[in-house]
């Protein structure tokens, strides 16, 4: 079974959300995602300002096997990405909610993150996969 923390908050396409003690919300890949992705080889990740739609495909991640499209779980500006993974993209899979954080972001609406999955809401998804 897929490591799911608790006090994060999780969106269906198998990214993870972090508040942060300013407000900002730090994005990254669950577990899940990186192990049904396999070893990770290269990472994207959005400009710094870039201002995200909810949902909209802005990061990509490619492993060995496959490409996937990393989606904006919610609305905001890009405030800082993880530069590290330009040079070492398997940290996503050894470290996928520390140190494989992907970007940090200013929410539009602080509430869209409320709104999201806990860790008990994804964990019951990822049992109906």
């Amino acid at each position: 079974m897929s490591q799911v923390p608790a006090g994060l908050k999780y969106v269906k396409t198998h990214e993870w959300l972090k508040r942060e003690a300013d407000g900002s919300i730090t994005v990254g890949i669950t577990d899940y995602a990186q192990a049904s992705l396999g070893d990770l080889v290269f990472v994207d990740v959005p400009a710094v300002g870039r201002k995200l739609a909810k949902d909209e495909a802005c990061s990509v991640v490619e492993s060995v096997k496959a490409a996937s499209d990393v989606y904006a779980p919610i609305a905001g500006e890009v405030l800082a990405v993880n530069g590290k993974l330009a040079d070492a993209p398997e940290v996503l899979n050894s470290d996928p909610y520390g140190e494989g954080w992907l970007w940090k972001m200013k929410p539009s609406n602080a509430a869209d993150f409320d709104a999201l999955l806990d860790a008990a809401g994804y964990e019951d998804f990822l049992k109906s996969l």
